[in-house]
């Protein structure tokens, strides 16, 4: 593995895990962006922090590595419908709706951090 790849992987653990550690730390933050038409919010933030932990520890071993970065994958792609709906205007975080540049900010990292962990489903 290249240096830059080791790097990014480095990155990415202590991303998702501290991530995922901030569902739990400010829940109310990542309640307040859930659609509204998406059942449980305080379930599936937990499910979503517990989700990235999981892949954040999962990317550390090599034999579980491949399994955690497509699962990162398809997390992400499962969350669009969460920044698509930011989009609109209806989210609130804290009382107070989400910009429309924050918004259109998160929709556009998407496919990046989509391609990100992809890179790590490959060996080399």
């Amino acid at each position: 593995m290249s240096t830059i790849k080791k790097i990014s992987l480095v990155l990415l653990v202590i991303g998702y895990i501290a991530a995922g550690m901030n569902h739990f730390r400010v829940p109310a933050f990542y309640i307040g962006i859930i659609p509204h038409y998406l059942p449980y919010p305080v379930i599936l933030n937990t499910l979503a922090g517990i989700c990235e932990i999981a892949f954040g520890l999962m990317l550390i071993f090599k034999p579980t590595r491949k399994i955690a970065a497509w699962g990162i994958v398809l997390m992400l792609i499962a969350f669009l419908p969460v920044h698509i709906a930011m989009l609109g205007g209806h989210t609130e975080v804290s009382g107070k709706s989400v910009t429309p540049l924050l918004a259109w900010a998160r929709l556009f990292l998407q496919p990046v951090l989509i391609a990100w962990a992809w890179w790590h489903t490959k060996e080399r």
